[in-house]
Order: C-alpha cells, then sequence, then structure tokens
C-alpha cells in the first residue's frame, strides 16, 4: 500500500470553483485529489477528472464515507452513488470520515462494511480519519494489520499530535495531515517567517515541508492557481535540524476542529 506524499483536497469547494482548483491542480502536476461525501462536490471532481484527459490509472482519488451511512445497509450503495458522481468505476482510498462515537452504529459494523466495499473492488484502500489511538486500534482489530492505509488527521505546527502519529508509525499506518496552515493562521507565525527567509521559501512551504519532512502526507488546497503551484515547491525544501527542533517548539495543542458528536476524546 502507498498513499501519495502531496495532494489537492477540496474542503468547502463546490461547484465551479471546486471544479476550477482541481481543474488547475492536475494541469500543475497533482496526481492525487481528496474529496468527501459531505462536502458535496464529488460531481464537481469527476467534471474535472473527466474533463482533464489524464488515465485513470495515473490519479489517486480519495473519498470519505459521511455518518449517515455507517450501517452495513448503507455504506457501500452511498460508495457506489460517490463513484457515479466521481465518473469512476473504483476510487483508490475510502475512509471513515469521523468516529461519531454514540452514533448508534457499532465501529466494527462500520469497518466491515468498509472491508466489503474493498473486497467488492469499489475502493483499493480503505483507511479512516479522525481517529484517536483507541478507535484506530479497534479498527485494525475488526479488519486486520495492514488494511488501515492512513489516518487523516488535523496536524500543524501548531497541533502536533506526537502520541498519535507515533502509535500510526508505529503500526505502518500512514498519517495524512489535514489543516497543516491551521486555516492560515501559521501564515503569521514568526517563527516560520524566518525559517522561510532563511530559505527563499513561503512560510507555506515551510510548514508543508516540516509535515512532508516528518513523512506525512499533505492534502492543501486553494482555489488560487498560483498558490497551488506554490505549495508543490515544498516537495524540494530540506529543512535542517535547528529548523525542525524549532518548528516542534511551536507545539500548543492549537486544535481547530474538534465538532461535538463526530470527534472522539482527543490523545
Amino acid at each position: 500500500m502507498s498513499i501519495p506524499s502531496f495532494g489537492v483536497g477540496t474542503f468547502r469547494l463546490t461547484g465551479q470553483v471546486a471544479v476550477d482548483s482541481v481543474r488547475n491542480a492536475l494541469e500543475l502536476g497533482y496526481r492525487a485529489i481528496d474529496t468527501a461525501q459531505i462536502y458535496k462536490n464529488e460531481a464537481d471532481v469527476g467534471t474535472a477528472i473527466a474533463a482533464s484527459g489524464i488515465a485513470r490509472d495515473q490519479l489517486f482519488v480519495t473519498t470519505k464515507i459521511w455518518t449517515a451511512n455507517y450501517a452495513a445497509d448503507k455504506l457501500v450503495p452511498s460508495l457506489r452513488e460517490s463513484l457515479a458522481r466521481l465518473r469512476t468505476d473504483y476510487v483508490d482510498l475510502t475512509l471513515i470520515h469521523w468516529p461519531a462515537p454514540g452514533n448508534g452504529v457499532p465501529l466494527a459494523e462500520t469497518m466491515t462494511a468498509l472491508a466489503q466495499a474493498k473486497a467488492l473492488g469499489l475502493t483499493r484502500q480503505i483507511g479512516v480519519s479522525n481517529f484517536n489511538i483507541a478507535l484506530t486500534q479497534q479498527a485494525i482489530d475488526v479488519v486486520g494489520k495492514g488494511e488501515i492505509a492512513t489516518n487523516q488527521i488535523e496536524l500543524s505546527p501548531y497541533l502536533q499530535n506526537r502520541k498519535l502519529t507515533a502509535f500510526l508509525e508505529a503500526q505502518g499506518i500512514t498519517v495524512t495531515s489535514y489543516m497543516t496552515l491551521a486555516y492560515g493562521k501559521v501564515l503569521q507565525d514568526p517563527v516560520l517567517g524566518e525559517i522561510a527567509r532563511k530559505h527563499g521559501a513561503t512560510v507555506a512551504q515551510v510548514a508543508l515541508g516540516w509535515a512532508l519532512q516528518l513523512g506525512y502526507a499533505v492534502i492543501p488546497s486553494s482555489t488560487r492557481r498560483e498558490n497551488l503551484a506554490s505549495n508543490l515547491l515544498a516537495r524540494d525544501l530540506k529543512l535542517d535540524a535547528d529548523d525542525m527542533a524549532a518548528i516542534a517548539r511551536l507545539e500548543r495543542n492549537g486544535r481547530e476542529v474538534s465538532p461535538e458528536g463526530l470527534a472522539p476524546v482527543w490523545d
């Protein structure tokens, strides 16, 4: 299993804005696209992919199952609907979007249904999102070690989640970082600004480069073509030990997203 280290996110993008963002990303060389049922933009992503002319096997498409579809009789049908919107026979990765503890559907039922979706060929890989250590372990116990490809979690220089990431790495589960720029808050950080000046880079490139250097996958989004192009350059940035140590000291448990009823008890 492998997860591309750099992809484009589509959270909060819908309609022509989503189509244009994905189109620009694909033209710039992105080949991994992250969407979700709840984003209401799978059809827009599908439109951009279809218009790109890029062969399907050259792309890595991720979607996420929404909480309303966690039951055994709903998950696979809902994924088939996602595939229709995306205009594809399969996705490369399907995630459980939020653990939603207490929503009435046991995690074992949801994970079993997700594994069934993989067995049916609807998705090449499966994983989770926003799971803490205990819930990730429960998911592993259901589907087997080596089956969880990634846990997509909020991570930024202000929220480094070291306990969870260490657990995931020990389990061979790729860490996918979302909100790596903390809703743009890190862009004004003086420490990151100094590192950026040192390397002739942007602060966004430094934050993304930090995550990449730790071995995480990143999925930044933008509606601006120039930002999409600039973000890609983070792949070429080499931060030194002093840079990484300085960023490590920025940890402040600065979580931006923790919706009641959806989020777990965080580690």
